[in-house]
């Protein structure tokens, strides 16, 4: 069984806001552009500078 997704945010740990994709191609950034994120629903899509993503980013997705 595939989780779906419920919201699909995360937190920038560089300038602490918190971005938000709502629905599909709805690519969002942070102020300090280190990080983003894409998809709304359908996926999650994560873009940052480099490995760890631990480092840039705290995970808030939610799931139904």
């Amino acid at each position: 069984m595939n989780k779906r997704i419920k919201r699909n945010r995360i937190r920038c740990k560089c300038c602490g806001d918190i971005i938000e994709s709502r629905q599909i191609y709805d690519f969002q950034q942070c102020s300090c552009k280190k990080v983003a994120i894409d998809g709304g629903l359908e996926y999650a899509k994560r873009i940052f500078p480099s490995n760890p993503p631990e480092k840039f980013y705290d995970e808030l997705v939610e799931y139904e």
